[in-house]
């Protein structure tokens, strides 16, 4: 499993400690990735996912699952949300011709 969010993509950095001598060591940061359970407004399902808290606080900022998945091309996503996004798509166009 990769220390990647899927939605924001913030990975690990690398960089050096510096001591106060200027003695340089190798380090790395790693960003706050938490496994949380995402709801998918059309489709009443939830999804496991790893994600920082930062991709988190974009996620209902911008309104949801949903509306991230349908904002990004579908070749910006990951395998696994490509899948989800094209069941949000199915539901929607679903939906819609149900309603009109």
């Amino acid at each position: 499993m990769s220390r990647k969010c899927v939605v924001t993509g913030k990975g690990v950095q690398a960089g050096n400690n510096v001591s106060h001598s200027m003695r340089k060591t190798r380090r790395r940061w790693l960003p706050n990735i938490q496994t949380v359970s995402v709801l998918s407004d059309s489709l009443g399902e939830t999804f496991r996912m790893r994600l920082s808290s930062h991709g988190l606080r974009t996620l209902e900022q911008i309104g949801g699952f949903d509306v991230f998945l349908m904002r990004k091309k579908p070749d910006e996503l990951p395998p696994e949300l490509r899948r989800i996004r094209k069941r949000v798509e199915a539901r929607r166009k679903a939906d819609a011709q149900a309603a009109g």
